[in-house]
């Protein structure tokens, strides 16, 4: 009789991602406002157009974390007996 584990090794690795975002102006409340469709609830603004970019580049990255943090916790969940 055999004791063998079965281990999954997680892989990391670096993906480049291109995602569209729509920049507003905001001629009421001044500056921009800007969004990324595919990724809901991403939303963010900014004074210039260099800053709501920045901003927004900004809030896809800390969105697609809170996701990848997200879908691990899941997975460990579904693991656990």
């Amino acid at each position: 009789m055999s004791n063998a584990i079965n281990v999954t090794v997680p892989v990391s690795t670096d993906i480049a991602v291109v995602l569209t975002g729509i920049i507003r102006a905001e001629p009421d409340a001044g500056g921009y406002s800007a969004s990324i469709p595919a990724l809901p609830g991403c939303h963010t603004q900014g004074e210039t157009l260099e800053e709501v970019r920045a901003n927004l580049r900004e809030a896809a990255e800390g969105w697609l974390a809170v996701a990848h943090d997200d879908g691990l916790a899941r997975e460990a969940a579904e693991g656990a007996p």
